[in-house]
């Protein structure tokens, strides 16, 4: 499993993600935050505030968070298959 080594916001819903293998990638989370405490993350000011835990996960202040391989498989082009709350 990689792990996220750093975030940053880029525009809208989208975040710039690097991980430990070295690779890097744009994902857009537009359409894949559901459930309640994904609400917050609506506002673009609280989504830019993602950072990167002590466990290589994309997280917020909230408590909101999202695993790396999701964000990995976006990424590389993939489809993003885990979960992201659910519609």
């Amino acid at each position: 499993m990689h792990r996220a080594t750093s975030v940053r916001h880029t525009h809208d819903y989208c975040l710039w993600v690097e991980f430990d293998d070295g690779s890097a990638g744009e994902v857009d989370l537009a359409k894949r935050l559901f459930g309640p405490v994904f609400v917050p993350l609506a506002d673009i000011a609280f989504f830019a505030t993602a950072t990167v835990d002590a466990f290589g996960v994309v997280a917020w202040p909230n408590g909101a968070d999202i695993a790396p391989e999701t964000l990995y498989s976006l990424a590389h082009g993939g489809r993003g298959e885990q979960a992201i709350g659910h519609p």
